[in-house]
Order: C-alpha cells, then sequence, then structure tokens
C-alpha cells in the first residue's frame, strides 16, 4: 500500500511539474537588448516580442540597457541573475556569449547562456569617401606602406575592430592610427575625423554614393553592395559575422525555450523582418539552437585565430 501511495505522488508530482511549464508564460516577458533604442537587433527583438504578446496574450516588452555599471555587457548580467525561467530573454550580440566569460564578469563565468537561436548578420562594412586614392583593400595595403591611414571604429574590443586589424596584419600593413567613436556615419568621413570606418552599411546609406565600400564583414555579400568581396574571401581564415541572436540562462526548461523560439523563428522569416533586411543590407534568418551552438564554437575558434594575430 505504502509503495502504491508512493508511485501515485510521486507521478502527482510529474504532473504538476509538466503542467507548470506547460502554463508558460503566465507574465510579463522581457526581452533585454544591452543597446539604445533604434538599431536592427533592437527593431527586430521589438518585432519578436509584438508577437510574442499577441500569441500568448502576456505583456513581452524590450528592455534597452546601454552601458551603466556591472561591466560592458550589463544587459547580460541582468539576463544571467534572473531566474532561469524564460520570462527574461536576451537579445545579444556575438561578443556576449564569445568573450563574455573571459574578461573578468563574475556573473558571466563560468558561461551562462545557451542559444535560442541567432537571427541576424549586420552588415558591417570597411568604407572611405570615393574620393580617396584606393578604391580596394589591395590599394590600401599598398598606399598605408608610406602613408598614414586612419581608421575609426566602435571600439577596440568589438568583434569588426578586431577583424579590421587582423585583416590589416594578414594582407601586411598596419592602422597607422584608429580612434572609437560614437557615431561612425557620413559625417564622420566628411569631416575628415578619419580615413576609413568600420560600421554598418545602414548607417552610411544616406552617402553612400560618396563612399567606396572596400569590403564587408559578414558570411555573405551584402545585395546592396554585391560586388564588394567579404573579408572572408580577401582572408579565408578570418572568415566573421556580427550576429545577432536570442540567449537564456542555460538552466532554462526546453519546453520554455521551444516557445520562444517558434515566436522568434516565425517572425525573422515573415515579410516586415525581410523587408528590413532588403532596406538595410542585413541578414535576417533563423538558425536554430543546435545550429547556433555549433557556430558559436566555430566563431570562438576563429576570434581566437584573430587575438593571436593582432595581440
Amino acid at each position: 500500500m505504502k509503495k502504491t501511495l508512493s508511485l501515485s505522488l510521486a507521478a502527482a508530482a510529474l504532473l504538476s511539474a509538466g503542467a507548470a511549464v506547460a502554463e508558460y508564460p503566465e507574465q510579463p516577458v522581457s526581452f533585454v537588448v544591452p543597446w539604445p533604442p533604434g538599431d536592427l537587433e533592437d527593431v527586430l527583438t521589438r518585432l519578436i516580442a509584438n508577437e510574442f504578446q499577441a500569441t500568448y496574450g502576456v505583456p513581452a516588452a524590450v528592455l534597452n540597457r546601454p552601458g551603466g555599471g556591472g561591466g560592458p555587457f550589463p544587459g547580460a548580467i541582468e539576463v544571467a541573475t534572473a531566474p532561469a525561467d524564460g520570462y527574461t530573454i536576451g537579445s545579444f550580440v556575438l561578443d556576449v556569449p564569445l568573450i563574455g566569460h573571459q574578461i573578468g564578469i563574475p556573473e558571466l563565468d563560468p558561461p551562462a547562456f545557451e542559444p535560442i537561436g541567432i537571427f541576424l548578420n549586420y552588415p558591417f562594412v570597411i568604407a572611405t569617401l570615393n574620393t580617396a586614392p584606393y578604391s580596394t583593400m589591395q590599394e590600401l595595403a599598398a598606399y598605408a606602406q608610406d602613408n598614414v591611414v586612419s581608421l575609426g571604429h566602435f571600439g577596440i574590443v568589438a568583434s569588426p575592430t578586431q577583424v579590421s586589424f587582423a585583416l590589416a596584419a594578414e594582407m601586411g600593413f598596419e592602422w597607422g592610427a584608429d580612434a572609437a567613436f560614437d557615431a561612425l556615419d557620413c559625417n564622420t568621413l566628411a569631416s575628415g575625423d578619419t580615413d576609413v570606418i568600420n560600421t554598418t552599411l545602414q548607417l552610411v546609406l544616406p552617402c553612400i554614393d560618396d563612399l567606396t565600400i572596400l569590403a564587408s564583414i559578414t558570411d555573405n555579400r551584402i545585395p546592396l553592395t554585391p560586388d564588394v568581396p567579404t573579408v572572408a574571401e580577401l582572408a579565408p581564415d578570418l572568415g566573421l559575422s556580427t550576429w545577432n541572436g536570442l540567449f537564456v540562462h542555460r538552466d532554462t526548461p526546453q519546453d520554455v525555450r521551444d516557445r520562444i523560439a517558434a515566436v522568434a523563428e516565425r517572425v525573422v522569416l515573415g515579410a516586415e523582418a525581410q523587408q528590413i533586411a532588403a532596406e538595410t543590407g542585413a541578414e535576417v534568418f533563423w538558425l536554430n539552437a543546435e545550429q547556433s551552438t555549433a557556430k558559436i564554437e566555430r566563431d570562438m575558434e576563429t576570434v581566437a585565430r584573430i587575438g593571436a594575430m593582432i595581440e
């Protein structure tokens, strides 16, 4: 009798646990973006949040966490320290899962996150004015042998910046100077503040006719600039794109992950998200958790290789 009662109680507990997971979500869900509003990852994450709310009938909002305390990825820390229940979801650029656990942030070490899916490749490019005395990376490399060429970027530890330095090393030249800028757009080049910029294509589309795009830091050529080679075409060992994906704490239940993924995949493959891709030059797609994990592992190897080249 006691054995039968114990089995019944165990079965009831399992059923109760299953019901609790099946009821997700029961309360508001937050998508944390560690950058200001308005950029591509923010716009696309808002589309996902809106569809999540419509699908499951609970409030879903994007929380922008640009800067502030807690290191370079304060939004990531917020996700890492929240309960692993799927109610706090990170929308993170590749630097968070690739190097977040390596730069002395206790909350992110050991690695705190696992991917729901990767959905965006930013259209990062290396660009200069079309009046510059070089129109290809090869010509730039030759010019830089006897002239100072300065590079403007979003920060020395940012992946596109690291790629730009590694590409220079691979092609046999050094940037004569470099500086980080809060904004890298048409004005940055027009003002003469720097010779070459590393930025997203969408930020320079208004003056694209005045520019020469030397290379793209993307997996594939950008449809808006089809004649421009990728960095991987110029230096195959440096192939790296700047991507964004959805991440949850590694202890989040699988059923919860599946519900988040179902909405996100539907949104990014939908007409509105694909129109954003067409207008900005971004790649908007869906890699599932397994595919995303494999990509992260490959990119970690590339990042390590790049680091060894420029240290």
